[in-house]
């Protein structure tokens, strides 16, 4: 197996992925590991203890999150994010993983990797933090802002093959993101996904409000980009927002400060469930190839997750998996 990691994008990079990237390939000597980025840049921070399963790939320039991304894939075709696309292509790897500039990875995806036969619009699928403990699989978070009633029966039928192959779930829940869960409910393009999902044979269980998103009631969870990406933005802002507020309330008065310890050990794990480290990186599914969004701040432990989720991924064939569904769907 053979993993291409765009090294020069994120927040945290270069250091980040190389320091998840070296310690999950000594974990995984069957996995192959291609850094890629610039390589007097990535040399002067690469440990010598490195095993022999990870190497450095020279890309000389860089997409940064100022790059207008379908100009950058096109102009920049020696940069990291592109290079990485490419080899995915090619062959030369199995999937590949960036935490860079999301529209690039989106545009590299489409015009360099392509799109699987019968997909009209591939969708980025993040696993959401539920409160019972399992995530919910979300198509489509922003890739596209527009959908239509097929996108959006496709997206359902990805996340459910996803969800069985990576995530583990047997006969996936899928819901779609509605203003209320009685089947009238919502525009034109909800109302008639509703109806095609019910025809569709997968495990529908119907509207679900964005309130009870993380309560669990699916497994999956479809709507179009532009609500996606509100959906998902909003969540982590709560997330952030809430442990902050937490944090300065324990701090405010001895009292609160003895209590905080108290809590510590509970609400840590509070923290670790809702933290986007412990759930990996964004599939793009419904491009011809394996490919990975990381959150733009990951370090270590976010980068060494979504490295898990992507030799999953590779591992549970679901490329082909994806290919022979859709195509017959088609």
């Amino acid at each position: 197996m053979k993993l291409a990691v765009d090294a020069m994008g994120g927040d945290h990079a270069p250091g980040a992925p190389i320091s998840a990237c070296v310690e999950f390939a000594r974990a995984n000597p069957d996995v192959e590991i291609y850094m890629i980025g610039q390589e007097s840049v990535l040399e002067a921070v690469w440990p010598t203890s490195a095993p022999g399963n990870i190497s450095i790939v020279d890309a000389p320039t860089v997409i940064t999150g100022e790059d207008e991304p379908v100009r950058a894939v096109k102009r920049k075709k020696d940069s990291s994010l592109v290079t990485a696309a490419q080899m995915v292509r090619d062959g030369q790897a199995d999937a590949m993983l960036s935490a860079g500039n999301t529209g690039a990875l989106v545009a590299a995806g489409l015009f360099v990797i392509g799109r699987i036969p019968g997909i009209n619009r591939p969708a980025l699928a993040p696993v959401l933090p539920t409160f019972r403990g399992r995530g919910v699989l979300l198509l489509d978070a922003g890739a596209y802002p527009d959908a239509d009633v097929e996108n959006m029966v496709q997206f359902a039928r990805m996340g459910s093959v996803y969800s069985r192959g990576v995530l583990g779930v047997d006969n996936p829940r899928v819901g779609l993101v509605n203003i209320g869960t009685e089947p009238g409910k919502g525009n034109a393009l909800t109302k008639e996904t509703f109806i095609q999902l019910e025809k569709s044979g997968l495990n529908f269980v119907g509207n679900v409000e964005a309130r009870d998103i993380l309560d669990g009631t699916c497994d999956v969870v479809v709507t179009d980009g532009f609500v996606g990406n509100v959906v998902l933005k909003t969540i982590e802002g709560l997330g952030l927002g809430l442990f902050s507020e937490l944090k300065r309330a324990f701090m405010s008065g001895w009292q609160s400060k003895l209590a905080g310890a108290m809590a510590r050990p509970s609400l840590a794990g509070l923290r670790r469930k809702f933290d986007y480290a412990e759930y990996g990186g964004a599939p793009f599914l419904g491009v011809a190839g394996g490919c990975l969004k990381a959150h733009g701040s990951s370090k270590e432990r976010a980068w060494y997750t979504a490295l898990e989720q992507a030799k999953r991924f590779v591992k549970g064939q679901l490329l082909a998996t994806l290919t022979e569904q859709m195509t017959r769907e088609e």
